[in-house]
């Protein structure tokens, strides 16, 4: 059951402030000029006794940094914020000034009764499984939102009214209302009251906001539950520290499998690395080898290709003589068959001399011969013995 606001001291914007005295005669009819010189003389007068009796501030109030201030004129109806450290200057009778304080405040909730309006017994909260936990110290950091003093003086009164009732009167029903919707397992867990904590003051700056106040921290203890909840969250705690030990081990034996899969990989990879080398040193000499070779080859080639070169060029020279004999051979022939053909009688003569040249005459006396040996037939003589005939 939530605590209502109290009342406004003052009427709402609007309505009117605090009327001006009525001059007017019992008769209803309306006062002389002479009158209402009195009447202006004797306001005079009561204001500067006014003036007298607030010696503490006459018309003059101080605003510190942890204030901020409202200056009401009754007679225009409008409301002043005074929101810089210093001192400001009013009319007494005709206008007011209130301060608040905007420094920070803390409603707290804790231990088994009220004491104060902002000290509060603790608060309990019911579950969605059904069973019950609480904080023992929960405490909600709030302020006053200075912008909007002018209109906190006509919601919550002057002074200390913004501190009494309005973060009382949502606190603990949306702080229930946050928590209740988790279990005991689930708001046991950090992560759990701490979003339950930040949605709570969401909806309690909504709330409060539109009164000038303003939630700015939320401070959550550990929530306890009964004994034998403690028990069990106390054995459920040891067993996940037994589990976050076990996954500890784990942890590391799976960092010593890398660690040793990593000096193994490590091992293979210089292993590999130096079978890499000694592959590049066996192929570099192989291609040394090769070059040696295939240069080898290519001088063995060359050579033999000069000497092919040179034995070609000679037979070549030798075909081309040959060939150059048997073409001046041929010419001769040809010359000599054409000589032959033009001179063929002087040629059988002239080779019958030089045949005759080579005969050896034997002269004898003359006699005359019965069988004379015609002279064109010496040619077919067959010699006798001791010379020609």
């Amino acid at each position: 059951m939530t605590d209502s606001p109290p009342p406004p001291p003052f009427p709402p914007r609007g309505s009117g402030g605090p009327s001006m005295p009525d001059f007017s005669f019992g008769d209803g009819k309306p006062p002389s000029p002479k009158a209402m010189i009195f009447a202006a003389i004797g306001l005079l007068v009561l204001i500067l006794i006014g003036a007298g009796l607030l010696t503490e501030r006459a018309g003059i109030f101080e605003i510190s940094e942890r204030e901020v201030g409202v200056i009401v004129n009754y007679m225009t109806g409008e409301d002043e914020l005074v929101n810089q450290p210093g001192y400001r200057i009013f009319i007494p009778l005709l206008e007011q000034a209130f301060k608040f304080d905007k420094s920070p405040n803390e409603f707290v909730m804790e231990g088994s009764s009220d004491r104060d309006s902002n000290h509060v017994k603790k608060l309990t909260v019911r579950a969605n499984d059904g069973s019950n936990f609480w904080f023992e110290t929960l405490k909600i950091q709030y302020q006053l939102l200075p912008s909007h003093a002018t209109y906190l003086l006509h919601d919550s009164g002057e002074g200390e009214s913004f501190k009494q009732n309005w973060v009382r009167a949502y606190a603990r029903s949306i702080l229930r209302d946050e928590f209740g919707r988790y279990s005991a397992e689930e708001v046991a867990d950090p992560s759990g009251y701490k979003t339950a904590t930040a949605e709570a003051k969401r909806r309690l700056n909504e709330a409060l906001r539109p009164h000038g106040v303003e939630i700015f921290k939320i401070i959550t203890p550990k929530p306890k539950f009964e004994a034998t909840y403690e028990k069990a969250i106390e054995d459920r705690k040891v067993a996940n520290q037994q589990v976050e030990k076990l996954k500890i081990e784990a942890n590391q034996l799976l960092k010593e499998r890398d660690r040793r899969l990593a000096n193994i990989e490590r091992d293979k990879a210089t292993e590999y690395e130096l079978l890499l080398g000694t592959l590049e040193a066996d192929r570099i000499s192989a291609e040394k080898d090769a070059v040696q070779v295939s240069m080898s080859a290519d001088a063995w080639a060359i050579t033999q290709r000069g000497a092919g070169q040179a034995e070609k060029d000679a037979l070549l020279a030798q075909a081309r003589g040959l060939e150059t004999q048997a073409r001046k051979e041929a010419e001769g022939l040809r010359a000599r068959v054409e000589a032959l053909a033009e001179r063929g009688d002087i040629l059988v003569r002239e080779t019958l001399a030089r045949k005759l040249a080579s005969i050896s005459f034997e002269i004898i006396p003359y006699r005359r011969d019965p069988a004379p040996v015609r002279l064109e037939h010496l040619g077919a003589a067959q010699p006798v013995a001791g010379g020609q005939r």
